[in-house]
């Protein structure tokens, strides 16, 4: 009896703590289930988002619905709707509701590398909440559907590319007349070369550039002889001892003369006046006009002298007429 005894205590122990470690770990499996379905929204307050595509492929139930970046809801269903369309649900928690609203854009991209993408857009935060159990379609975004039309491409343009590096096309034509453009620029005259076509009308170009420039040297030489002649001309004419200060000279001295001869007229005039008052004094008159008239003759032969100095000497003037007063 004695030796039972302690027997069935220990059993007793082993089986409360074996009892207490199950249920420490049952308590264990049932937070950490429980923190689970918390982090992934099992117990927060959603609502109803239902998206129309025409396919859902690629999309599988538990895929996020994501904005800009970021999880907001956590697709729930897939069915067939009557339309023919693909009817995907999506549960969105009420806190991250927020950022979809009335005006929200909605697309499935597809990649050529991993899964279909669910996203969201929302352009303006300030337009009216997303109701609950809102149906919106889906911009379809798949690259895949490109391909075909980018493979097709890239054939015409591969085509081109050989079309264009064949022996025969202009692409070489060109390539040929270029290099051959390049041998006529390194010849003997240049770039002239190629500009006229051959060498010979080359050479003619230079030889007319060497013409114009003895042309030139000779206009030059010309232009200096007609300025030193210009020179002396000027020298001539308007100097000290030119032709136009002896005119001048002249000219005064023509001046002084005339009115010699303005004075000598008036003492004829005066003459004249006094033989008309005296008519008996007849013979004293007649030899004082004849004295005059000797006067009047040497200052008009000094005058005819005067004008002929300055015809000699002022030889542009043509005019050899003379008017007294």
């Amino acid at each position: 009896m004695d030796e039972q005894r302690p027997d069935t205590a220990t059993d007793r122990r082993i089986r409360f703590r074996a009892t207490l470690l199950l249920a420490l770990t049952l308590a264990l499996a049932a937070g950490f289930t429980g923190f689970v379905l918390y982090s992934r929204g099992t117990f927060e307050s959603t609502q109803t988002l239902v998206l129309m595509a025409s396919d859902s492929e690629g999309v599988s139930v538990g895929a996020d619905l994501s904005f800009s970046g970021f999880p907001v809801g956590r697709v729930r269903r897939i069915e067939l709707a009557q339309t023919g369309q693909a009817r995907i649900e999506i549960d969105v928690p009420r806190s991250d509701a927020r950022w979809l609203r009335a005006g929200s854009v909605f697309t499935l991209e597809r990649g050529l590398v991993g899964g279909a993408r669910l996203r969201a857009f929302t352009g303006n935060l300030d337009d009216a909440p997303l109701p609950d159990g809102a149906v919106r379609p889906v911009l379809r975004g798949d690259t895949t559907d490109e391909l075909p039309g980018l493979i097709a491409n890239l054939n015409k343009v591969l085509e081109n590319v050989e079309r264009m590096t064949s022996e025969a096309s202009a692409l070489n034509a060109g390539l040929a007349r270029l290099s051959e453009l390049a041998e006529r620029a390194g010849g003997q005259h240049g770039v002239l070369t190629v500009l006229l076509g051959s060498e010979d009308e080359a050479r003619k170009v230079l030889q007319s550039i060497e013409r114009t420039n003895r042309l030139l040297a000779s206009m030059d030489a010309v232009a200096t002889r007609l300025d030193g002649i210009a020179r002396k001309a000027d020298a001539s004419l308007f100097g000290s001892a030119g032709l136009v200060g002896e005119a001048r000279a002249a000219a005064s001295q023509l001046n002084a003369l005339l009115a010699d001869a303005r004075r000598t007229l008036e003492k004829a005039d005066a003459t004249l006046a006094d033989a008309q008052g005296i008519a008996a004094n007849t013979r004293a008159a007649t030899e004082d006009l004849a004295g005059l008239r000797a006067q009047v003759q040497e200052s008009l032969r000094k005058a005819s002298a005067l004008i002929d100095e300055v015809d000699r000497k002022w030889p542009f003037r043509r005019d050899t007429e003379l008017r007294l007063p």
